[in-house]
């Protein structure tokens, strides 16, 4: 079975998200920076690997993948030179190692406004830029892609149910983490997710329903 590395494992959306890997009998590699948050997720059944973003990233971390999720960011209390090292530049050296390591699908958790930022939430222009970057260096890497551009996150508990399309309502432009990691679940289990770009929010259709409607409209 493939194993996946989940780069950012430690965030909301990555411990979730690796919960959720345990439940179904999916492998899964935690690559974290700091040891002492080892423990709760090999309790999950998670390997542990240790790297950090913004150093060199180890081939150890990749070697015996098949899969890669990033889902890292340098939060919210940062500066934007943490967000350049950490939601760029860090996702620029994990997507050379995945090209490098012959990756099958490389997951990247982006942002809604990363395709327009110069027409997104001012406040965080600088994140969308980095963001728009990264999403630009996948696409253009030949590694097999999957972009996930969630709305305003939530911590709500998950609904299940989701839209890929963008509401015409700013304040409904949002989504549970809880339902983000089980986008993320979806799109690792099912083939028709890879080399596709997806906004998503919390909307009145099941996930995998709605991800087979997004590909079909995309189809024509």
């Amino acid at each position: 079975m493939d194993k996946t590395l989940v780069i950012g494992a430690n965030g909301q959306i990555g411990r979730q998200l690796i919960g959720m890997m345990a439940l179904a009998n999916m492998p899964v590699k935690a690559m974290i920076r700091n040891s002492e948050h080892a423990q709760k997720l090999e309790q999950l059944g998670a390997e542990i690997i240790l790297a950090d973003l913004e150093q060199p990233l180890p081939d150890e971390a990749f070697s015996d993948c098949d899969k890669v999720v990033f889902t890292a960011g340098s939060g919210g209390k940062t500066g934007a030179d943490k967000t350049i090292l950490i939601d760029l530049w860090g996702a620029v050296k994990a997507v050379d190692m995945a090209k490098k390591h012959n990756i099958k699908q490389f997951i990247m958790v982006s942002s809604r406004d990363a395709g327009d930022p110069e027409n997104g939430t001012p406040a965080i222009k600088h994140y969308n830029i980095c963001k728009h970057f990264a999403d630009k260096h996948l696409l253009e890497s030949g590694v097999p892609f999957t972009i996930l551009r969630p709305g305003r996150l939530t911590d709500e508990a998950a609904t299940g149910m989701i839209t890929t399309t963008r509401p015409s309502d700013p304040d409904a432009m949002t989504i549970t983490r809880a339902d983000v990691a089980a986008c993320i679940l979806q799109c690792l289990d099912h083939s028709e997710a890879i080399n596709q770009v997806d906004e998503i929010y919390n909307g009145d259709m099941p996930i995998a329903e709605a991800f087979i409607k997004a590909v079909k409209g995309r189809l024509g």
